[in-house]
Protein backbone atom coordinates (compact mmCIF):
# COMPACT_ATOMS: atom_id res chain seq x y z
CA UNK A 1 0.00 0.00 0.00
CA UNK A 2 0.91 3.40 -0.96
CA UNK A 3 1.27 5.90 1.25
CA UNK A 4 1.53 9.96 0.24
CA UNK A 5 2.90 12.57 3.22
CA UNK A 6 1.73 15.91 2.42
CA UNK A 7 3.20 19.11 3.77
CA UNK A 8 1.97 22.03 3.63
CA UNK A 9 3.43 25.76 4.96
CA UNK A 10 2.05 29.05 3.95
CA UNK A 11 0.90 31.40 5.99
CA UNK A 12 -1.64 32.94 3.48
CA UNK A 13 -4.09 29.94 4.07
CA UNK A 14 -6.77 29.83 1.41
CA UNK A 15 -5.27 32.82 -0.62
CA UNK A 16 -1.94 30.39 -0.60
CA UNK A 17 -0.72 29.42 -4.14
CA UNK A 18 1.31 26.31 -3.00
CA UNK A 19 -1.20 25.28 -0.72
CA UNK A 20 -3.48 25.13 -3.93
CA UNK A 21 -0.69 23.46 -6.16
CA UNK A 22 -0.32 20.88 -2.63
CA UNK A 23 -3.84 20.08 -3.02
CA UNK A 24 -4.20 19.87 -6.40
CA UNK A 25 -1.37 17.43 -6.47
CA UNK A 26 -2.85 14.76 -2.90
CA UNK A 27 -6.36 15.18 -4.79
CA UNK A 28 -5.00 13.77 -7.91
CA UNK A 29 -2.53 10.95 -6.29
CA UNK A 30 -5.65 9.65 -3.87
CA UNK A 31 -7.75 9.89 -7.40
CA UNK A 32 -5.09 7.73 -9.39
CA UNK A 33 -4.71 5.81 -5.99
CA UNK A 34 -7.50 5.29 -4.15
CA UNK A 35 -6.04 1.91 -2.29
CA UNK A 36 -3.05 4.12 -0.79
CA UNK A 37 -3.32 6.05 2.32
CA UNK A 38 -2.75 9.63 3.58
CA UNK A 39 -0.78 12.29 5.92
CA UNK A 40 -1.08 15.87 6.32
CA UNK A 41 0.74 17.92 7.71
CA UNK A 42 0.77 21.74 8.24
CA UNK A 43 3.59 22.78 9.41
CA UNK A 44 1.78 26.55 10.02
CA UNK A 45 -0.44 25.63 12.32
CA UNK A 46 2.10 22.93 14.09
CA UNK A 47 5.49 24.11 13.62
CA UNK A 48 8.29 21.90 14.17
CA UNK A 49 10.43 23.06 16.78
CA UNK A 50 14.11 25.28 16.23
CA UNK A 51 16.56 22.41 16.67
CA UNK A 52 18.79 22.83 20.32
CA UNK A 53 21.50 21.83 22.18
CA UNK A 54 19.58 18.58 23.76
CA UNK A 55 18.21 17.65 21.06
CA UNK A 56 21.41 17.64 19.18
CA UNK A 57 23.07 16.30 22.00
CA UNK A 58 20.59 13.02 21.98
CA UNK A 59 21.33 12.69 18.35
CA UNK A 60 24.79 11.08 18.98
CA UNK A 61 23.74 9.79 22.16
CA UNK A 62 22.47 6.24 22.99
CA UNK A 63 18.75 6.28 24.43
CA UNK A 64 20.02 4.75 27.42
CA UNK A 65 22.58 7.36 27.83
CA UNK A 66 20.16 10.54 27.27
CA UNK A 67 19.74 12.56 30.21
CA UNK A 68 15.63 13.38 30.17
CA UNK A 69 15.83 16.51 28.60
CA UNK A 70 17.81 14.91 25.55
CA UNK A 71 14.96 12.17 25.11
CA UNK A 72 12.28 14.72 25.67
CA UNK A 73 13.44 16.65 22.81
CA UNK A 74 14.11 13.70 20.80
CA UNK A 75 10.76 12.42 20.97
CA UNK A 76 8.89 15.71 20.64
CA UNK A 77 9.48 15.60 16.93
CA UNK A 78 9.57 11.53 16.40
CA UNK A 79 6.47 12.11 14.58
CA UNK A 80 8.55 13.99 11.68
CA UNK A 81 10.50 10.87 11.42
CA UNK A 82 8.02 8.82 11.66
CA UNK A 83 5.95 10.04 9.18
CA UNK A 84 9.21 10.34 6.10
CA UNK A 85 10.03 6.75 6.93
CA UNK A 86 6.45 5.35 6.29
CA UNK A 87 5.94 7.61 3.39
CA UNK A 88 6.37 6.30 -0.50
CA UNK A 89 5.85 9.94 -1.82
CA UNK A 90 6.29 13.18 0.08
CA UNK A 91 4.88 16.22 -1.42
CA UNK A 92 6.29 19.59 -0.14
CA UNK A 93 3.82 22.64 -0.30
CA UNK A 94 6.66 25.42 0.03
CA UNK A 95 6.70 29.17 -0.42
CA UNK A 96 9.16 31.59 -0.95
CA UNK A 97 10.18 34.40 2.17
CA UNK A 98 12.62 36.38 1.32
CA UNK A 99 14.17 34.55 -1.34
CA UNK A 100 14.51 31.03 0.78
CA UNK A 101 11.78 28.78 3.07
CA UNK A 102 9.61 29.48 5.33
CA UNK A 103 11.26 28.77 9.16
CA UNK A 104 9.20 26.36 9.52
CA UNK A 105 10.35 24.25 6.51
CA UNK A 106 13.87 24.84 7.46
CA UNK A 107 12.91 23.17 10.66
CA UNK A 108 11.33 20.01 9.51
CA UNK A 109 14.25 19.89 6.79
CA UNK A 110 16.64 19.79 10.19
CA UNK A 111 14.64 16.90 11.78
CA UNK A 112 14.66 14.92 8.57
CA UNK A 113 18.19 14.97 8.59
CA UNK A 114 19.55 12.84 11.84
CA UNK A 115 22.33 10.45 11.93
CA UNK A 116 20.01 7.10 11.24
CA UNK A 117 18.78 9.14 7.75
CA UNK A 118 22.33 9.97 5.91
CA UNK A 119 23.12 7.99 3.10
CA UNK A 120 26.62 6.10 3.15
CA UNK A 121 29.13 7.78 1.01
CA UNK A 122 30.37 4.50 0.14
CA UNK A 123 27.54 2.95 -1.23
CA UNK A 124 24.67 5.38 -1.48
CA UNK A 125 22.47 3.60 0.91
CA UNK A 126 20.12 4.87 3.28
CA UNK A 127 16.71 4.18 4.59
CA UNK A 128 14.87 6.82 2.66
CA UNK A 129 16.47 6.11 -0.28
CA UNK A 130 13.86 5.37 -3.50
CA UNK A 131 10.96 7.44 -2.14
CA UNK A 132 9.56 10.05 -4.69
CA UNK A 133 9.55 13.85 -3.37
CA UNK A 134 7.51 16.13 -5.13
CA UNK A 135 8.10 19.93 -3.96
CA UNK A 136 5.36 22.61 -5.27
CA UNK A 137 6.47 26.15 -4.91
CA UNK A 138 5.14 29.43 -5.25
CA UNK A 139 7.74 32.57 -5.46
CA UNK A 140 6.59 36.28 -5.69
CA UNK A 141 8.84 37.19 -8.70
CA UNK A 142 10.51 34.86 -10.92
CA UNK A 143 13.90 33.11 -10.45
CA UNK A 144 14.20 31.67 -13.89
CA UNK A 145 16.96 30.61 -15.68
CA UNK A 146 18.69 34.44 -17.32
CA UNK A 147 16.23 36.62 -15.12
CA UNK A 148 17.69 39.43 -12.95
CA UNK A 149 17.18 37.41 -10.04
CA UNK A 150 18.15 33.98 -11.06
CA UNK A 151 20.64 33.95 -8.31
CA UNK A 152 18.50 34.85 -5.37
CA UNK A 153 17.27 31.45 -5.25
CA UNK A 154 17.90 30.30 -1.68
CA UNK A 155 14.63 27.87 -1.62
CA UNK A 156 15.35 25.13 -4.65
CA UNK A 157 19.09 24.71 -3.45
CA UNK A 158 18.91 24.54 0.21
CA UNK A 159 15.90 22.05 -0.20
CA UNK A 160 17.71 20.28 -2.54
CA UNK A 161 20.85 20.20 -0.81
CA UNK A 162 19.25 19.06 2.49
CA UNK A 163 17.74 16.34 1.11
CA UNK A 164 20.76 14.94 -0.66
CA UNK A 165 22.26 14.16 2.46
CA UNK A 166 19.40 11.62 2.95
CA UNK A 167 18.91 10.23 -0.42
CA UNK A 168 15.65 12.16 -1.59
CA UNK A 169 17.14 13.86 -4.45
CA UNK A 170 16.99 10.26 -6.59
CA UNK A 171 13.15 10.93 -7.45
CA UNK A 172 12.91 14.63 -7.00
CA UNK A 173 11.22 16.93 -9.30
CA UNK A 174 10.21 20.99 -8.33
CA UNK A 175 7.23 22.58 -9.65
CA UNK A 176 7.71 26.46 -9.38
CA UNK A 177 4.59 29.27 -9.80
CA UNK A 178 6.22 32.28 -10.46
CA UNK A 179 5.16 36.28 -10.06
CA UNK A 180 2.55 35.32 -7.53
CA UNK A 181 2.88 38.98 -6.57
CA UNK A 182 1.87 40.70 -9.74
CA UNK A 183 -1.64 40.58 -8.75
CA UNK A 184 -1.20 42.40 -5.61
CA UNK A 185 2.08 44.58 -6.19
CA UNK A 186 1.16 47.27 -8.91
CA UNK A 187 4.40 47.88 -10.03
CA UNK A 188 4.51 43.89 -11.16
CA UNK A 189 1.03 44.07 -12.94
CA UNK A 190 3.30 44.13 -16.12
CA UNK A 191 4.22 40.63 -15.32
CA UNK A 192 0.65 39.13 -14.76
CA UNK A 193 0.70 37.02 -17.73
CA UNK A 194 4.24 35.26 -16.76
CA UNK A 195 2.41 33.94 -13.62
CA UNK A 196 -0.80 32.89 -15.62
CA UNK A 197 1.31 30.91 -17.93
CA UNK A 198 3.57 29.44 -15.13
CA UNK A 199 0.46 28.66 -12.71
CA UNK A 200 -1.45 26.95 -15.87
CA UNK A 201 1.76 24.94 -16.33
CA UNK A 202 2.54 23.95 -12.81
CA UNK A 203 -1.50 22.88 -12.48
CA UNK A 204 -0.85 20.45 -15.53
CA UNK A 205 2.66 19.52 -14.32
CA UNK A 206 0.97 18.56 -10.87
CA UNK A 207 -2.04 16.71 -12.39
CA UNK A 208 0.33 14.42 -14.73
CA UNK A 209 2.93 13.53 -11.84
CA UNK A 210 0.71 12.76 -8.92
CA UNK A 211 -1.39 10.39 -11.93
CA UNK A 212 1.79 8.67 -12.80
Amino acid sequence: MTNLLHIDASIRGGQSVSREMSAAFADAWKAAHPEGTYTYRDLHETPPPYLNGDYLAAMYVPEEQRTPEQQAAWEQTQWIRDDVRSADVILLGVPMYNYSVPASVKSWLDHVSPPEFLVDADTGEGVLVGKKVVVVTARGGSYAPGTPKEDWDHQEPLIRAILSGVGLDNDLTFIHTEMVLSYTVEKLAQFRHIHDASRENAMKAVAELAAA
